[in-house]
């Protein structure tokens, strides 16, 4: 059975992600949604969707059963309003990480989606890489023993422009949202939320974050020690340490092909598993599997790990003196 998708948005993220679509054999794109139904007609004919219109108009089709799950790409702010709305027309949804621009805005996303029973999950695609798959196979069998640590960067340089919406904190700029999400959200998947959280950094001139280091502290004793920047590249390196060895997600690991596992005393442990495609093809099949079986979240990015990542994002913040507002937005066009 095919699954029809919509896509909310026509920049380069969701270029991608229909660039990867189109290698999913039981996926289709049958409509794109935009505030400029030009660009969307534009996108539409360059990937092959059957029909294109405003952001209201895809949405219709959704309520009409014409689509059957949205993905939306556009900046963070913009993704509570257009979420809530796809969950009013019962129609399922992937929505871009960061899931929304604010804690409280995902907690309303999260509270409708479940009321109404709509299936709803963030797009953290890296969880559902092979390499990935395989490091959580690896960590739930034993293999580095408990995990006390986890270490991670991603840094990526981009040149100062208050204009560009990497650093327009009204459309969810800024180092933290942008690339220290995918840190933290690794730290949560193998270790839960923290119980404390401490971020240092350094803002633009218009006052968006340009660098975090963020550590996040477990009662227990557990931690994790992450940065994020968008002044200079960083390796992107991923390790967790366990009490019986560790486990490299080799660079970059926020789409990672290699694994190497380094057990106490002995020799170290190799194993590539390059994804399809770009990546995003497997966060498409997981949202197919659970459509097919009528789930209403994903068992690998439950809705309870965006909420516990949301509120982590939201202690960054405010610990760097940034307040994010959801945005609204003109669904006609």
């Amino acid at each position: 059975m095919t699954t029809r998708w919509g896509i909310a948005a026509t920049g380069g993220m969701a270029a991608a992600f229909a660039t990867d679509l189109a290698l999913v054999p039981d996926a289709e794109l049958a409509f794109v949604g935009s505030r400029s139904p030009g660009s969307a007609a534009d996108f539409a004919d360059r990937f092959g969707a059957a029909a294109s219109g405003t952001h209201r108009d895809l949405l219709d089709a959704g309520a009409r059963g014409e689509v059957d799950v949205v993905y939306i790409a556009t900046p963070h702010p913009q993704h509570h309003a257009l979420a809530l709305a796809a969950v009013e027309a019962g129609t399922a949804l992937l929505v871009e990480k960061a899931f929304t621009a604010t804690l409280a805005g995902a907690e309303e996303v999260v509270a409708a989606a479940r009321a109404a029973e709509v299936f709803c999950m963030e797009a953290m695609w890296t969880r559902f890489q092979p390499a990935l798959r395989h490091a959580r196979d690896l960590v739930a069998g034993g293999a580095i023993g408990d995990v006390l640590l986890v270490q991670a960067d991603f840094g990526a340089f981009r040149e100062y422009d208050p204009g560009n919406r990497l650093f327009d904190l009204a459309l969810g700029g800024g180092a933290v949202l942008d690339l220290g999400v995918y840190p933290i959200s690794l730290a949560q998947h193998f270790l839960g939320r923290p119980d404390r959280v401490t971020a240092t950094g350094t803002t633009y001139p218009n006052g968006a974050d340009r660098s975090a280091a963020i550590q996040l502290s477990w009662a227990d004793g557990r931690a994790a020690s992450l940065t994020c920047s968008l002044a200079s590249a960083t390796p992107g390196r991923a390790l967790l340490v366990g009490t019986e060895g560790t486990l490299e997600l080799v660079p970059p690991f926020h789409h990672p092909s290699r694994v190497v596992v380094r057990r106490n005393g002995q020799e170290a442990e190799e194993v590539e598993l390059p994804p399809t495609g770009t990546g995003y093809v497997h966060q498409v099949e997981e949202v197919q599997r659970c459509l097919a079986a009528g789930l209403t979240e994903s068992p690998v990015m439950p809705l309870a790990d965006t909420l516990d990542v949301q509120w982590v994002l939201e202690e960054c913040l405010g610990q760097l003196g940034i307040t994010m507002v959801e945005a609204t937005v003109d669904l006609e066009g």
